[in-house]
């Protein structure tokens, strides 16, 4: 394989006098699609994204080109001081609520820094909404994106390891999906990369690109509240989401998206299954 051209790299950061950060995960990315679609049309032109390649990868439309934040060329944005990749102007979509990196992002736009913030901390609003709502303040006009709804008799299960926030358990979605598989249903084992689950038949897709193309095959996605369920919601997918942290209200996928609230009470595996059936019998008609 040819070695990437680092001369390339530099060019490709050129690509617009409009940069746009975003510092969020999967999720968070997804979430401001019709954020990055109401730029691109309401700007003079589309802007160059930076943030997680990998995640913003994912929605070329919206950006004349797509770098890593952790490139040793951008580290001058955390000080404010390197005027070489000093732009016309930048959009921050992201937390900055002591307005710290604002200030500096202000010495290297020559225009004033067009700020998202990216969630709402109080108000239950969901996230693309809060997002648009703030885009009036600097005369561009909101657009959604409207997500296309991928018919398809499939069930995919994707169950995940704990990590800082609480997940149903992963026995419990394995004997869901073997409960779910034994009614006749179209089931598909998601295997997350971090496991090895004791199913024989599953899929473990490595390449985030290639999962995007599985998830837009359509069908009902069932995970708890992840990265994963957010691109399934995006790619097309109706997904059922189990929530125990976060407030769905808020942090709901896009498109159809059924939450499920499990704080306050325990979920057992035939209550889901019951759920599933129910609202997949609904999604049918």
């Amino acid at each position: 394989m040819e070695a990437p051209s680092t001369h390339h790299s530099s060019l490709v950061t050129h690509h617009s006098e409009i940069l746009l950060i975003h510092m969020g995960g999967l999720g968070d990315v997804c979430l401001s699609e019709s954020t990055f679609l109401s730029l691109r049309d309401g700007l003079s032109e589309p802007p160059f994204a930076l943030g997680n390649r990998r995640f913003l990868d994912l929605f070329p439309a919206y950006f004349s080109g797509v770098g890593s934040i952790e490139g040793r060329q951008w580290l001058p944005l955390f000080s404010g001081t390197d005027q070489t990749i000093r732009r016309r102007r930048i959009i921050l979509i992201g937390k900055d609520r002591d307005g710290t990196f604002r200030e500096r992002l202000a010495r290297l736009s020559r225009e004033p820094v067009l700020f998202i913030d990216m969630y709402p901390d109080r108000e239950p609003v969901p996230v693309e909404e809060y997002q648009l709502g703030q885009l009036a303040a600097y005369g561009i006009k909101a657009t959604q994106k409207v997500v296309e709804t991928k018919e398809s008799g499939r069930i995919v299960f994707y169950p995940e390891k704990e990590y800082g926030k609480r997940k149903w358990p992963v026995e419990s979605f394995i004997d869901l999906y073997c409960i779910v598989q034994s009614h006749g249903r179209e089931t598909i084992l998601l295997e997350p990369l971090d496991l090895d689950l004791p199913v024989r038949e599953k899929v473990r897709i490595v390449e985030l690109s290639n999962l995007a193309s599985f998830l837009g095959e359509g069908g009902a996605f069932v995970s708890n509240d992840s990265g994963i369920a957010h691109l399934a919601g995006v790619c097309g997918m109706r997904t059922i989401t189990l929530f125990h942290d976060e407030d769905p209200r808020i942090w709901r996928p896009r498109g159809p998206s059924i939450p499920v609230i499990w704080r306050d009470a325990p979920l057992t595996v035939q209550r889901l299954a019951e759920i599933i059936k129910e609202a997949y019998a609904i999604l049918q008609e």
